[in-house]
């Protein structure tokens, strides 16, 4: 049986390659376009109102360039660049990005980067499944169990995590890493610290204690915490 095809959204602030790449969507059965705008606004937007799988994106836009755009996403949502400046590409896959293209757009490395995204689409959600993800440490891929995560801790271009067994130094971004977790049992309650919910014993304005740990928090994220941790408890 076929996998559905992937939602997919266009951002580029040329009308010309947005017109080029959403033809090149529109031409591969695993993609379905759900539209193409010009700026980051109105990708936000359209994100918050559509069900999107795959965003393919442009760097340079107005007001607010696409790095911006990757670091307010907090949905799992695959992303292939596609920029006609190659010295984006490093700080790119810094973001987790899945794939970076650059202009002009060549359709069998199109092609290729699509099929990586369904491999990534179809491996999720084994993990998920198996209620596990996967991260890059010492060299080596390496097997985490969800549920034993206490929290994610932001070290610079690594992130620490922390287990009811171990802590594991990764290379990953804090939004990757979100990415691989369940939304409605972790929350990133601080730009460097994400925790899980089910571990955390008690929290106030600015901190969360878990396993007498105290870690900061965001004012501006209590009361999401504790929307969270009602639905949790309920």
């Amino acid at each position: 049986m076929r996998d559905s095809p992937l939602n997919t959204l266009v951002v580029e602030n040329s009308k010309v390659h947005c017109k080029i790449i959403a033809r090149m969507v529109q031409n591969h059965d695993d993609l379905n376009l759900v539209t193409g705008c010009s700026n980051a606004i109105d990708a936000n937007r359209i994100i918050k109102n559509n069900k999107i799988d795959l965003i393919l994106l442009d760097i340079e836009m107005p007001f607010i360039d696409g790095f911006d755009l990757l670091e307010s996403l907090d949905q799992k949502i695959q992303v292939i660049i596609i920029s006609g400046n190659s010295n984006n590409a490093l700080k790119a896959f810094d973001y987790g990005v899945t794939d970076f293209l650059l202009k002009p757009l060549n359709s069998d490395r199109f092609d290729h980067a699509v099929r990586k995204v369904l491999s990534n689409n179809r491996r999720n959600v084994v993990e998920e499944d198996k209620e596990t993800f996967t991260v890059r440490s010492n060299l080596k891929n390496k097997q985490l169990n969800i549920k034993e995560v206490k929290w994610i801790e932001a070290l610079g271009d690594y992130v620490k995590i922390i287990t009811d067994n171990e802590k594991v130094i990764a290379l990953s971004t804090m939004k990757s890493i979100s990415d691989k977790l369940p939304n409605d049992r972790f929350l990133r309650i601080h730009r460097s610290y994400i925790v899980n919910l089910n571990k955390v014993d008690k929290f106030d304005c600015t901190s969360v204690e878990i396993d007498k740990h105290q870690i900061p928090m965001s004012r501006k994220q209590k009361p999401k915490l504790e929307f969270l941790l009602e639905k949790f408890d309920s």
